[in-house]
């Protein structure tokens, strides 16, 4: 702010209305989710009324924690007050994420069971005591690996002010930290590690190129990201196509730019125009933009849900294609919110899969592309897909798991995926997690980009059915019996093609720099 003077002063605007008083523990907790239970109860039995909020780390620690809960309180007696549970995480349906704002009945008190979304994003009226464990989970990205891993860290000071300010928002509050004040002074990180140091560069390197910022080692960021992180981002793009030799931005790049999302759903939906099926890429795109939070699972009905999940990928279709029929299939009931309900699919999300659905077709006119459907045609549905997510395949090996191509290392394919029990030989994946294994998210069988036969062979010229022309500069020959195809690629020293002729199948290996046209 400008004072008199010209010059300029510093305004601090308060966070907090009411005083929070701040109580450490003595010694560290070993087990921090029973130690949270425990305070929760003691604050219930000795405290004046007020509402409690408890920070956790995710759904399985809530869901345990409230399982806990219920069961302990029901040995306190009728003398005590009845404890009511309100349970808070991401792919909580709607009504019962609304129930923590719901009014504390007279006599009773709240506990609200949360993940850190709680520290800024909602105020919830009558919080009085705030239980700090002192964790949460982090989303770090590796790009030597490719894989994200949801982690359970320590918070930072930054957080942990936050977390103790809910508790005074409406009233004087109480924050019990589950740590000692030592660990806060000492062990504790000022603030969180900004996120752009810890995801995914492409789509950031790729809006930057079409804005005309091309030096991107020696851009100002606020916050630099790693070097490492750039460079692998840059490696995607040009693989994908977006970018040329020199890091310019290619036709191609320019049209994936147009697409707020990530570079290879964006190639995906360039290449649909292609294999005529825009419209139903357009839908799967949507369908993985909004992440892991579609099907809902209830602790006391998972089989139900499992089974209405698995009712999607009759077929053995891959995941991409269950994504398609739940989103066509809500559509046939005109978007139904009881056909939610029966499916144990969160309305919230598929209503978020609409609008960006609705933004995306929206753009296919900007970069020229006709909205075609072609709901039949499968096989262009799933070379459409391979065509964005060739870097993400993977093949079985005999052990039962999956190996990388890019990367390589062992993978598995994710509980919860139609393909989980089949196994097909090739698959493409949308994104590796780090859970309790290295698993692949949203897979589906892998196709390759080519046909089944040459229809044209000369010494500079190799025509492929219909979607693609090789040109090859300096082609090096190898006959062997490959059964499947390899996928083709420009990642990489070399693009390897593999064709269907006669008895055998011809590898290509196309050196870098060949002119070569696929989707």
């Amino acid at each position: 702010m400008e004072d008199e003077d010209g010059g300029t002063k510093v305004s601090q605007i308060p966070g907090r209305r009411f005083p929070v008083e701040i109580l450490y523990t003595k010694a560290p907790e070993a087990d921090y989710l029973d130690a949270a239970i425990v305070a929760a109860l003691q604050i219930h039995v000795r405290e004046p009324p007020g509402d409690i909020l408890v920070f956790l780390t995710g759904q399985e620690e809530i869901e345990t924690a409230e399982e806990l809960l219920r069961h302990r309180t029901r040995g306190l007696g009728t003398k005590i007050a009845e404890l009511i549970i309100c349970p808070i995480y991401a792919n909580l349906p709607t009504e019962l994420q609304a129930k923590i704002f719901e009014p504390t009945p007279a006599g009773a008190r709240k506990v609200v069971l949360a993940t850190n979304i709680a520290e800024t994003s909602l105020t919830i009226d009558g919080i009085r005591y705030v239980i700090d464990p002192g964790f949460c989970k982090i989303k770090s990205y590796n790009p030597r690996t490719g894989m994200e891993s949801l982690l359970v860290s320590p918070i930072s000071k930054a957080s942990a002010l936050q977390r103790a300010g809910r508790s005074g928002r409406t009233g004087p509050g109480k924050c019990f930290r589950l740590y000692t004040a030592f660990n806060y002074q000492n062990d504790l990180e000022d603030n969180t590690v900004p996120e752009i140091q810890r995801t995914n560069l492409a789509n950031v390197v790729l809006t930057l190129k079409s804005l005309g910022i091309h030096d991107l080692i020696h851009f100002d960021f606020m916050d630099p990201p790693p070097s490492e992180a750039l460079i692998t981002a840059i490696e995607l793009l040009y693989s994908l196509g977006a970018l040329n030799k020199i890091g310019g931005l290619t036709t191609q790049g320019r049209r994936m730019a147009e697409f707020p999302v990530d570079p290879m759903l964006s190639k995906m939906i360039v290449a649909s125009n292609k294999y005529k099926c825009s419209e139903e890429i357009i839908t799967i795109a949507a369908m993985l933009s909004i992440g892991n939070s579609i099907f809902y699972r209830p602790k006391d009905k998972q089989v139900h849900a499992d089974n209405a999940r698995m009712n999607f990928h009759t077929g053995n279709v891959g995941d991409h294609i269950a994504l398609l029929k739940v989103y066509n299939s809500w559509k046939e009931t005109n978007f139904s919110t009881q056909w939610c309900y029966e499916n144990y699919i969160q309305v919230r999300s598929m209503k978020r899969a609409r609008d960006i659905r609705d933004q995306l077709e929206g753009l296919l006119e900007r970069v020229e592309i006709e909205p075609t459907s072609n709901p039949n045609d499968l096989e262009g549905i799933k070379k459409a897909i391979t065509s964005g997510f060739f870097p993400h395949s993977a093949r079985l090996q005999k052990s039962g798991a999956y190996k990388t191509v890019k990367n390589p290392q062992s993978v598995h394919i994710h509980p919860t995926s139609g393909l989980a029990q089949v196994l097909p030989r090739w698959v493409v994946y949308h994104e590796l997690v780090l859970t309790t294994k290295e698993y692949m998210r949203q897979p589906g069988q892998r196709k390759c980009l080519v046909g089944e036969d040459v229809q044209q062979w000369t010494k500079n010229e190799c025509s492929i059915d219909e979607h693609m022309e090789w040109h090859p500069s300096k082609p090096t020959c190898c006959t062997s019996h490959y059964r499947n195809c390899e996928l083709t690629s420009r990642a990489g020293a070399f693009a390897p093609i593999a064709v269907n002729w006669g008895r055998k199948i011809q590898l290509v290996k196309c050196q870098m720099g060949d002119d070569v046209n696929f989707g």
